[in-house]
């Protein structure tokens, strides 16, 4: 559009060509479109209608594809049903049976689950390995590797991957590249600039932003999109209309979110990095110059009670999720981790005593104030 960012996630959305032209974008919330006769509904298949059946698309779900293509500098993007949908989308779109991919071995427990089980079950092997270690990188991969995966941002210890080893290793030994951008979001990083082939985003945090949707989104060059597009339609991962509308709802304010979020969270890692009871606070230097996003992880000393401290949070809500505007905590090796073998998380260093926390928009003081408490109350 050639406009700038914050411009772009206000006006992504394609105009109303109803004769209403309604300033929202309407929803259309239809399972499928109507034609006035059996040659206008075979227009459809010659391309020259864009809508049939709401699971092959519609305007809401185009509009959220598109709209964080759009955001991403990327070439073209397709909304899913969740973020685990994207992903899988997005790998069957580039990898078959026989084939295989390496994998940052740092990643959501869910992506781990996926990767490490369902896709075996279809055939496609998965080497899971620190992307530290670029030696290691290479060392995994096969004659018959053909994709790169990892997370810009990763769950739940935030490091931050180096994106420009990725592509130059990519580009080595001739692989598709995979990001998984969630934690970043657009607003910090766009990993297309980067050179990634396909970014996945669990729109159900950042993007929709509200904890009240389900969503994911796959963006990336053309020709893999198109044929991710194809698998959406055919397994079924299609996004209702409603839920693509409230998200590109919470996409609008994507800027002024995550500015704010951003803020409060270098504010609450900055405090908790001197309180005595932490061992350690997980917090990324030098994402991007907009801040470093708006998760926090810690790790509590023995001396705090893990089950007391979720106790005493008050206000604060205990989530499985994360992302939107009210902060929340989770305790990953219960929930986002907890199907991922011990030794692996031990080796990664998912404690007993690690704590997510997800930064909301409130008032820095009150936050940093409600762990401190918690911290002290649960201490022994």
């Amino acid at each position: 559009m050639g406009q700038r960012f914050n411009t772009r996630t206000v006006h992504f959305q394609s105009k109303d060509v109803a004769r209403n032209m309604s300033k929202a974008q309407p929803i259309y919330q239809t399972s499928a479109f109507t034609f006035k006769d059996l040659d206008d509904m075979e227009s459809f298949y010659q391309g020259d209608k864009e809508y049939l059946y709401s699971r092959f698309g519609n305007p809401n779900t185009d509009d959220l594809g598109k709209g964080v293509a759009a955001i991403e500098e990327a070439e073209d993007g397709v909304a899913t049903s969740s973020g685990m949908s994207a992903i899988l989308a997005g790998v069957l779109a580039v990898v078959k049976p026989g084939e295989h991919i390496v994998a940052s071995e740092d990643l959501y427990g869910g992506t781990y689950q996926l990767l490490a089980v369902e896709l075996l079950n279809l055939g496609i092997e998965v080497s899971f390995v620190s992307f530290e270690q670029i030696e290691e990188i290479k060392e995994a991969i096969q004659p018959n590797t053909k994709l790169i995966y990892t997370e810009s941002v990763t769950n739940p210890l935030l490091r931050v991957e180096n994106l420009e080893m990725v592509k130059a290793l990519a580009d080595e030994f001739q692989l598709i590249t995979m990001i998984d951008n969630t934690f970043a979001t657009p607003y910090l990083l766009q990993p297309t600039k980067f050179g990634a082939d396909l970014v996945i985003h669990s729109a159900t945090k950042y993007i929709g932003g509200h904890s009240d949707v389900t969503a994911g989104v796959l963006v990336g060059k053309k020709e893999y999109i198109e044929k991710a597009r194809g698998k959406v339609v055919s397994l079924g991962c299609n996004l209702s209309p409603f839920e693509a509308w409230l998200t590109c709802r919470g996409l609008k304010t994507l800027s002024i979110r995550m500015e704010r979020q951003s803020r409060n969270a270098l504010a609450l890692a900055n405090a908790l990095k001197t309180n005595e009871r932490v061992l350690k606070v997980y917090y990324p230097s030098e994402l991007s110059s907009k801040g470093n996003g708006a998760m926090v992880s810690i790790e509590l000393n023995s001396s705090v009670n893990v089950e007391e401290f979720f106790k005493s949070l008050r206000w604060i809500k205990i989530a499985p999720t994360l992302a939107g505007v009210e902060t929340t905590v989770s305790y990953p090796i219960r929930t986002s981790h907890r199907t991922i073998p011990n030794s692996t998380r031990e080796k990664l260093g998912i404690t007993n005593g690690l704590v997510r926390i997800s930064v909301g928009i409130e008032d820095e003081l009150d936050i940093i104030e409600t762990f401190e408490k918690a911290i002290e109350v649960a201490a022994k």
